[in-house]
């Protein structure tokens, strides 16, 4: 009886360590450090900074959920290596994050981001620690800011501002980076218009609040819905991405908006292009107001 209840005891602990590790993890990241105009004749240190990056980020417990394999955060980081010297990299980071639809097997891309101000040290092999009050390194923070950041733009497309700690989470990255002096944590840098820091702040200011209404809407009620009537989800859809509009006039060209037309262009196109048939001629000018860099695509749509 006494080996009888090991066995249960040492099956139970086997079953909760199987059932934790496919029921933990929040991401699904690949990264992939490109150095490739880099002269560099051993490229071992940008491999085992790739793979330390995406160790961190998929391996650590980043919140109290738990999530299901196919609930992970499926992404790419790249980091694009623009200059190296001394343990001194600088380059740009290029992330496209998608979070899977309802009653289907599509993802849909929820954020499309590329920061050109990538500066930090690293060591080779040195380990990545993350204290939520204390700046540790640039690069620590730089990965944890979109680390939160992500988990908040994802949370809010599935809860109205559901991502609001994650978002709280990143501003204290961002204050605490401030005094390290690196590029993209300060209000005055990237000319005030594209950092860290504005992302950031945008996304917990009432003054952008439609692009987190939006993004809860839009897929919520819109995409998570469309296999059950793509036609009235077609039509919802103009309406949820044309409250733009009222954003658009206190603040034009806002990166928010930029930044949603760059995860949602190829989706909103392919949406309005066959199936059901509804009404767009108002939507198509409205999309050109909005996001007129991404004319060519607006102009695929057929009326």
């Amino acid at each position: 009886m006494r080996l009888l209840n090991v066995r249960v005891s040492i099956v139970s602990l086997l079953c909760w360590f199987i059932a934790f590790s496919t029921m933990a993890q929040e991401f699904n990241m690949t990264v992939q450090v490109n150095a490739q105009n880099i002269a560099q004749p051993d490229q071992t240190i940008f491999k085992t900074l790739e793979t330390s990056m995406q160790e961190f980020i998929n391996n650590t417990k980043w919140t109290e959920k738990n999530y299901d394999e196919e609930e992970r955060i499926n992404g790419a980081l790249i980091f694009v290596v623009t200059n190296y010297d001394n343990n001194r990299f600088q380059g740009n980071f290029q992330l496209s994050v998608s979070r899977p639809v309802y009653n289907s097997t599509y993802t849909s891309t929820i954020f499309n981001y590329k920061d050109n101000d990538i500066s930090f040290e690293y060591i080779e092999n040195s380990p990545f620690f993350y204290n939520d009050n204390q700046f540790q390194s640039n690069l620590t923070s730089l990965v944890t800011f979109y680390v939160y950041t992500v988990l908040g733009i994802d949370g809010d497309t599935f809860a109205l501002k559901g991502g609001q700690k994650y978002h709280e989470e990143a501003q204290q990255i961002v204050n605490l980076a401030q005094s390290s002096r690196n590029i993209g944590w300060n209000p005055g840098d990237g000319n005030g218009l594209i950092s860290r820091y504005r992302l950031n702040n945008d996304l917990l200011s009432d003054t952008y609040k439609e692009y987190r209404e939006i993004m809860y809407d839009y897929h919520i009620n819109g995409m998570d819905k469309f296999a059950l009537n793509p036609k009235e989800v077609k039509q919802n859809l103009q309406g949820y991405i044309m409250k733009f509009e009222e954003l658009n006039s206190r603040r034009p060209n806002s990166l928010l908006q930029r930044t949603f037309f760059d995860a949602k262009a190829d989706e909103i196109t392919s949406i309005y292009t066959g199936g059901p048939a509804v009404n767009i001629a108002k939507f198509k000018e409205t999309l050109q107001d909005l996001a007129p860099n991404q004319s060519t695509k607006w102009r695929s749509i057929k009326v």
